[in-house]
């Protein structure tokens, strides 16, 4: 083993490890009546939930990797010198983690370079937790058995699969309505499924695409390679495989044509 790799499961194997622990945490604050909600200047809601998970994930992060960087939805970025750096989502999904949905996850992301090089997504309120290195592929645990091999789907029409978004009212806000309008005639269901579940059900082969006009990198640096370790695709809404465009499109691959030809062209208003 290089060290390049044995660099990479070091750090996937905190990231599941850590992972699994913070969204733990959110459990206890899950679906009780004492939980606040606060909002954010960007008007999106944030909880101690979130707050805490976020500080368990940088502290265990933090021990075990001092010269890594880190950047966390809630608590900003700390600068690394490893040339490592990891992206922290603490709950993705809060709006469905405080009306008490269980289609939210944990989400920690680690780059090299500049590259997303590993990803995992733990969904607490289900016990799911997907996960991907860089050349190893993308593997699924539920309630905790034994890791299975995941892959996309292998639908090549979109008017047989299943398109998912997080809300609808996002593409209305940007201008991006005719997008959605066209995908979900295009898609034989749609459902708003969304957050990082939507891309683990495209990573799990049970939807083919999922799509948002607005992301964070912390909302996008987990399932890029979870998705495309699984043979998949996540691109911007032109097709170019990056997470810093503010927004994503996670397919199977076979359809990302078939949704390009919704996506691309179609610019934000804001």
């Amino acid at each position: 083993m290089s060290d390049d790799q044995r660099d990479l499961v070091v750090r996937l194997e905190l990231a599941l490890a850590a992972g699994r622990e913070a969204g733990q945490l959110t459990l206890a604050h899950f679906r009780q009546s004492h939980l606040q909600v606060e909002w954010k200047q960007d008007a999106s809601p944030v909880t101690v939930a979130d707050r805490e998970a976020e500080q368990h994930l940088r502290a265990r992060i933090a021990a075990t990797f001092p010269s890594d960087g880190i950047l966390g939805e809630e608590f900003g970025t700390i600068e690394g010198t490893s040339g490592y750096r990891w992206i922290l989502d603490p709950i993705d999904g809060t709006k469905s983690f405080v009306h008490g949905v269980p289609f939210y996850g944990t989400m920690v992301g680690v780059e090299r370079e500049g590259r997303c090089v590993v990803g995992i997504v733990y969904l607490p309120g289900l016990d799911e937790m997907v996960y991907a290195s860089l050349g190893g592929g993308t593997w699924s645990v539920v309630r905790g058995g034994k890791p299975e091999r995941a892959q996309v789907s292998k639908c090549a029409n979109l008017a047989e699969g299943l398109f998912c978004t997080t809300t609808v009212q996002g593409f209305e806000k940007l201008g991006r309505g005719a997008a959605y309008e066209g995908l979900q005639r295009a898609a034989y269901l749609t459902r708003t499924w969304g957050d990082c579940y939507g891309y683990v059900l495209v990573a799990t082969g049970r939807a083919e695409a999922m799509i948002d006009p607005i992301m964070n990198v912390w909302d996008a640096a987990a399932v890029q390679p979870i998705v495309e370790e699984a043979g998949g695709t996540f691109t911007d809404w032109a097709g170019n495989h990056t997470i810093q465009a503010g927004e994503g499109v996670a397919t199977n691959g076979l359809v990302l044509e078939q949704v390009l030809e919704h996506t691309r062209g179609c610019k934000s208003i804001l």
